[in-house]
């Protein structure tokens, strides 16, 4: 049976694909359409979906860094937003009881508060999925979205903790012993390799972080996801994380699967929960002003605004918990269910077309920045600069270090990633932080003396945006980017890309010259 949900998934993840829309919004459609059809949900289908989860926060504490979490723009930015967004939403439900007092039970004060509280999370699922689609995980707008994601979770761990009553047992103190054994973690995984059995000891130790967890009463995707943080400095961090890459998508079906056959709903509650929907806008309204007002700049509040945008798969959680507890009616979950489903819909079609819309408004978004830039949004210069290649990976670095040895420091890098800046600066490079899709970077970098512009990326997509945003900026300098498939060589150059590189071909050429130049070098025997 579970072949079958996931063959029907494949289905319609397929077709609404090739329509241009992501593959997760045709599992969503899946899950309602076997819903209608008769089929339910599983402890197996369940079960899928919930190891998707745990992969999932394992593998964004991999890329996490604990120091964002310390930003005002974080941990002020998800607590305020808390806040304002129950006591808005919970008195506007109460404010309409009595007109939606015919569809479900009239709702008090509680009741109120308690949706309004489930609607308050964006979804951990939904956002990471968008972000690593689209390659902006460690933009400077990702990771405040992920932090927030994070802050998030813990509040979800007090109210399970205050609704439930359950506390953690007195062995909770024991987990402070983790720590301590994390170089025991490093070494096994130095000693896993690079093969299969790499992503079997990523699976280990999230799985050991979420039961660790949980056999002492706390939430045990918080353990998938701390343990993800003790390994995020390990040198084969980022290699752990793709090696789960695939794994955690597959699971993730189940999860989108899952929440689709959840309960079928009749008219009335798809009304219903096509109002919450229009909560939405709100949503994205109060996350930008909250954002603009801790001082970001407005490309990075609108499209951190604009990607948190949704409702949580966690709403559906706090709600199964108050119809057990008495605190809800039945119906509510359903059109939580629903509204999650929705707000996961627009969502990923919205974003994938953010930076194209931040394009065409910009100048109305920009009048609500503070005059005051934060220390991380002031942009980077870069001096004499005449190559520069974006995207500092394993290809961008070994082209920045090539060109390098030819034209010595008229070369420089830019990467989103400020860790890995940081690193490359200690070393000695010419490098800045700096996300190639964002059209103000371009507008304020001095790049009038560049020839050439490398786009070591692996998103052709991200490749195109950037082309785009520099021909705007007014560059009239060459392009050149890699790509990995040959109809990805030919759609680049359709779209402005002045060279394209295949990269499978290019390092078999390269790698055949250096070996017959080694060849030819040699003196010859005697």
């Amino acid at each position: 049976m579970e072949f079958a949900f996931l063959l029907f998934a494949f289905i319609c993840g397929l077709a609404v694909k090739l329509v241009g829309i992501p593959p997760l919004v045709g599992y969503l459609v899946a899950g309602f359409v076997l819903n209608v059809i008769g089929f339910e949900s599983n402890p197996a289908l369940q079960s899928i979906a919930d190891l998707g989860i745990t992969i999932m926060l394992f593998t964004i504490g991999l890329k996490l860094n604990l120091k964002d979490l310390s930003r005002r723009e974080v941990w002020a930015g998800s607590v305020s937003h808390t806040l304002i967004w129950i006591a808005v939403v919970s008195g506007a439900l109460y404010g309409v009881a009595a007109i939606v007092a015919s569809t479900t039970t009239m709702i008090d004060w509680q009741s109120a508060a308690l949706i309004a509280f489930a609607l308050s999370f964006s979804s951990t699922v939904c956002v990471v999925k968008v972000l690593e689609e689209s390659g902006e995980s460690k933009t400077r707008h990702g990771r405040l979205a992920i932090g927030i994601l994070v802050m998030q979770d813990v509040f979800a761990v007090i109210f399970l903790v205050a609704a439930t009553g359950k506390l953690p047992t007195v062995w909770a103190f024991g987990l402070l012993t983790i720590p301590p054994l994390v170089p025991v973690f490093y070494k096994v995984l130095n000693k896993s390799g690079h093969g299969e059995l790499l992503p079997l000891t990523g699976f280990i130790l999230a799985l050991g972080g979420y039961h660790v967890f949980e056999l002492v009463n706390i939430k045990g995707d918080l353990g998938a996801l701390i343990f993800g943080i003790l390994m995020a400095r390990h040198a084969k961090a980022t290699e752990l994380a793709k090696s789960l890459m695939s794994f955690k998508d597959l699971f993730l079906i189940g999860f989108f699967l899952s929440i689709g056959l959840t309960a079928l709903p009749d008219t009335q509650m798809i009304i219903l929960a096509l109002l919450f929907c229009l909560l939405l806008p709100l949503k994205a309204l109060l996350f930008f002003g909250i954002l603009t007002q801790l001082r970001l700049r407005a490309r990075t509040s609108y499209l951190t605004s604009l990607v948190m945008s949704n409702f949580s798969e966690f709403g559906l959680i706090v709600g199964a918990l108050s119809v057990t507890l008495g605190l809800l009616a039945e119906d509510w979950l359903v059109v939580i269910a629903l509204a999650v489903s929705i707000s996961f819909v627009i969502t990923s079609i919205l974003y994938r077309t953010s930076h194209s819309q931040y394009h065409r408004i910009k100048a109305e978004i920009k009048k609500f920045e503070r005059p005051n830039r934060l220390k991380a949004d002031i942009y980077p210069h870069i001096d004499d600069a005449e190559f520069l290649v974006v995207g500092m990976g394993r290809v961008g670095l070994g082209a920045f270090q090539s060109l390098s040895r030819l034209v010595d420091s008229k070369v420089w890098g830019m990467d989103a990633d400020r860790v890995k800046i940081n690193r490359l600066k200690s070393e000695g490079m010419n490098v800045i932080v700096g996300d190639g899709e964002d059209v103000d970077l371009w507008d304020n970098l001095n790049i009038e003396n560049v020839r050439l512009i490398l786009l070591a990326l692996p998103s052709i997509e991200d490749a195109i945006n950037i082309s785009n945003q520099l021909k705007n900026a007014g560059y009239t300098g060459k392009i050149a980017a890699i790509a990995r498939y040959e109809d990805e060589v030919d759609y680049l150059l359709s779209r402005g890309v002045d060279k394209v590189f295949n990269f499978f071909t290019e390092a078999g050429l390269g790698f055949a010259e250096e070996s017959l130049a080694f060849v030819e070098g040699e003196p010859s025997a005697t």
